[in-house]
């Protein structure tokens, strides 16, 4: 009766909130290519640094020069990650889900550790194996140049902490965080997440030829089915910055 009276208005009612809703196929895919978009703008900017810093001109052959070089890379590794964070937290804000939640950076079992770690050295020895059976190098030849040039500049530590830190939580943020949350709940499923985004991650490392290219993305699928048995990036986080702390000792350590 309230209603009569113009002293008592109603209450208003208010509009409950929108609940959390994840990016599905598209909306995850047009903001992977931001994200991406993001990396390489933060890569290719210390890249053209360096080449204008040298007195070089800004043309291919000028910019393959200084991309061979440890240092630059290494800088340029680092300088994406900060672009790779800024965009994903963008990216999460309008789904109503935490940044955290989202990305799935949350804590496991030691138990998942150990299988996560077992797993990991039973695959890359078997394609150790394999490699060596086939008379190829176990390490990508390029890799020891680099590591060669990085340790002449006196930056060796730099490289490690790229390839070791900074590479892995921005792979795994965008491949097993960002890509597989959006097409796991999209028409793909889970397992059709977990392949597309490791064929995604694997055309990311394109300066492998097709051996280390396979097993680049066997390494993906391994990482993907643990983030979906185990709800966590943070283990395959853990797992990539292990891997390529392992592939930098060994090539320094073939590399002599």
């Amino acid at each position: 009766m309230d209603a009569f009276h113009p002293d008592t208005p109603p209450e208003a009612i208010e509009p409950s909130p929108r609940p959390p809703r994840a990016w599905k196929f598209w909306g995850t895919t047009v903001w992977g290519f931001v994200i991406f978009g993001a990396m390489f703008l933060g890569q290719a900017a210390v890249i053209v640094y360096y080449v204008l810093l040298q007195g070089g001109p800004l043309t291919a052959e000028g910019i393959i020069r200084v991309v061979g070089d440890g240092l630059t890379i290494s800088l340029s590794v680092l300088a994406g990650l900060p672009m790779v964070l800024l965009v994903l937290w963008i990216a999460t804000r309008p789904t109503g889900i935490t940044f955290a939640d989202y990305l799935g950076l949350r804590g496991t079992s030691w138990r998942n550790v150990i299988i996560g770690i077992v797993s990991l050295v039973v695959l890359v020895t078997l394609w150790d194996l394999v490699s060596r059976a086939a008379g190829r190098e176990v390490t990508p030849g390029f890799m020891g140049d680099v590591l060669k040039s990085a340790q002449a500049d006196g930056a060796l530590w730099i490289l490690v902490i790229a390839f070791a830190v900074a590479a892995p939580v921005w792979e795994e943020l965008f491949a097993r965080g960002w890509l597989y949350r959006g097409w796991s709940e999209s028409f793909l499923g889970p397992y059709g997440a977990i392949a597309l985004s490791s064929i995604v991650w694997t055309g990311m490392h394109l300066q492998y030829d097709w051996f280390f290219l396979c097993e680049v993305l066997s390494i993906g699928l391994l990482f993907g089915y643990l983030r979906f048995r185990t709800g966590s990036t943070w283990l395959t986080i853990l797992l990539h910055a292990l891997n390529n702390l392992a592939a930098t000792i060994q090539t320094w350590w073939l590399a002599g």
